[in-house]
């Protein structure tokens, strides 16, 4: 058990200021797996490194379930909803959408991407300052809704459907309780019921009009699971909200790191900017093999990845008993995994907070690679994984070549407190335009 546990709450207040910081205290008193004590006398168990990792991955929906351990999952879409779903079914509904982030149909999103990126750097102007999760957010989430309701259905939307998706995510959060009363949790159901109503109604549109070729919407309104039964509204609903809701999440977040990191690091800077500019002076971006050729940029992002993960924590709770290093963890048991502090053990990583891309690269990166777990693991790895890391390529493969950009404040910080691990403001860039440069 990691020491300063108080009576009744356990370690709940610093679990949830930061929630790293007692993982690493945890390491230093008892290794890779410890305990540490929730209210009402529970304990919960955290694992650490690769090994426990693959466990943590392998062992669920087995011996670890991850539906009592997302509550807000069940909370805000449905109790049978994807990662809460019995297995069968999160199979069933994943099935819908996976084939829309395989393959060529990579290649349908990357004018839409491009296309914002570029309306970001109009919107910017020749010079100036801008705060990068204030800008990033609205962007990632446009170009999801871009991309998975279509061009002319996201050009119609008005900022109120943007707001009420913000009111929407603001209502998904593990701790506190979803279920008490606070505004929040009260204006996020209420934006969640209409944006199924608004969603619900391009759905319908769309079947009566259909669009050829089909784009991902369409495909989504006339799905179908394996044995023909038509797939429920909600679900479909729910599914795009859940992709919404990732894009904004997730990659708005790795991204303002991705680029905070690199101006942190001028030779990394350079690098990816002369890559950038030579692949822009092509044919710029029209589908996803033009966007390939950004292999250091892609490297750069596996090391944002590393030392911010977005995700700090993943939770699971044991359906079984399950033995872990000779030591059997009792059914019931909420069990953690922290990529935060996994990716940056010193034992495994040289230089564990150095900003190093090239420790991902060639034949000898691929274990490093494997170690990630950013994006989550085995069956439950995110889906959009791909089309997150193309998002963010071109767009800042873009904001390289067009601007030169330096950081207005210091070092920069995560949010503290037990949250999606955004920068913490302030988080300000200089910018001004180059003379020349491919728009």
């Amino acid at each position: 058990m990691v020491s300063g546990a108080k009576p009744v709450i356990g370690h709940l207040t610093e679990f949830h200021r930061s929630p790293e910081e007692l993982f690493r205290r945890g390491r230093a008193e008892h290794g890779d797996m410890f305990t540490f004590a929730l209210p009402g006398g529970h304990k919960a168990v955290a694992l650490l490194g690769p090994e426990r990792s693959r466990l943590f991955f392998a062992e669920t929906d087995r011996a670890l379930s991850v539906r009592p351990a997302y509550p807000f999952i069940a909370r805000m879409f449905a109790p049978d909803f994807f990662f809460v779903a019995p297995f069968d079914e999160y199979r069933r509904q994943r099935q819908i959408i996976l084939p829309r982030f395989q393959g060529r149909q990579l290649d349908g999103y990357v004018t839409a991407m491009d296309a914002e990126a570029v309306a970001l750097i109009e919107q910017l102007g020749d010079a100036g300052e801008f705060t990068v999760t204030d800008h990033f957010a609205p962007l990632a989430a446009r170009i999801a809704a871009r991309c998975f309701l279509g061009r002319d259905l996201a050009a119609a939307i008005d900022q109120d459907f943007f707001a009420e998706f913000r009111r929407f995510s603001g209502g998904i959060a593990s701790f506190p309780r979803g279920d008490w009363p606070l505004p929040k949790f009260i204006r996020g159901k209420r934006a969640r019921n209409r944006l199924r109503v608004i969603l619900g109604d391009l759905i319908a549109e769309r079947r009566k009009a259909p669009l050829d070729p089909p784009d991902f919407l369409q495909t989504i309104a006339e799905a179908h699971y394996p044995d023909g039964s038509p797939v429920p509204d909600l679900v479909l609903i729910n599914l795009i909200l859940l992709l919404i809701v990732g894009g904004h999440e997730t990659t708005a977040g790795h991204m303002s790191w991705a680029l905070l990191d690199l101006l942190g690091n001028p030779r990394e800077l350079a690098s990816a900017t002369s890559e950038s500019a030579e692949v822009l002076a092509g044919n710029g971006f029209c589908d996803f093999a033009s966007v390939k050729p950004l292999r250091h940029l892609d490297l750069c992002l596996l090391e944002t990845e590393r030392l911010h993960p977005v995700a700090n924590l993943l939770v699971r709770e044991a359906l079984a008993p399950l033995e872990v290093d000779g030591t059997t963890i009792p059914a019931g048991t909420v069990m953690f995994v922290s990529p935060a502090v996994s990716h940056r053990l010193a034992d495994l990583w040289p230089e564990p907070d150095a900003f190093r891309p090239e420790r991902f690269a060639g034949e000898e990166g691929k274990l490093a690679r494997q170690m990630l777990i950013g994006f989550g693991g085995g069956t439950h790895r995110c889906i959009g994984l791909h089309f997150a890391h193309l998002e963010m390529k071109i767009v800042l493969a873009r904001l390289l070549t067009h601007f030169d950009m330096e950081l207005v404040d210091g070092p920069p910080q995560p949010v503290r407190g037990f949250r999606a691990k955004w920068p913490a403001s302030p988080c300000r860039v200089r910018y001004r335009a180059r003379v020349t440069s491919p728009v």
